[in-house]
């Protein structure tokens, strides 16, 4: 079984003993999407951790778009819990690359793909990503990009 979903029961058995109601019921939904991205598909496999690392990348990514709803509709509370639920997952997730390693990451990328301008986005893009592995949220990728290349 890969180590980062054992992490996961091993730290949701841990927060149920000690009563964490936040922290238990956020691993409970990520370990049930986990769940149902191993039996999608034509037959039921078990994930790597780097798709495990996907599926928890997308979750916080549901939280913090929702946090976002919530705190624009004026729904405070909801916000807030659905901006811890984003933190206990950020806890499983590598460490966000700064503005200042994302330039350099993009600007190396740029310089091996010898990329020209906004028409070679994808060909960067595409090696970018690859780059940066989780690190960064696809949406800053390409605002970078699009700042160098443009």
């Amino acid at each position: 079984m890969p180590d980062l979903k054992e992490q996961l029961r091993a730290d949701l058995t841990t927060a149920m003993k000690a009563r964490d109601e936040l922290r238990t019921a956020t691993l409970r939904m990520v370990l049930a999407a986990v769940s149902a991205e191993e039996v999608s598909g034509k037959e039921a496999r078990e994930l790597s951790d780097d798709e495990v690392q996907a599926v928890l990348r997308r979750e916080a990514k549901k939280r913090r778009e929702a946090a976002e709803a919530f705190g624009s509709a004026g729904r405070a509370e909801q916000a807030a819990r659905e901006q811890a639920e984003g933190e206990v997952l950020a806890a499983y997730l590598p460490a966000q690359l700064d503005d200042a390693d994302l330039a350099a990451l993009v600007a190396d990328v740029i310089t091996r793909t010898g990329a020209s301008g906004m028409k070679d986005m994808g060909k960067v893009m595409g090696a970018a990503n690859g780059a940066v592995a989780g690190r960064a949220e696809g949406s800053r990728v390409a605002a970078e990009v699009r700042r160098q290349l443009g």
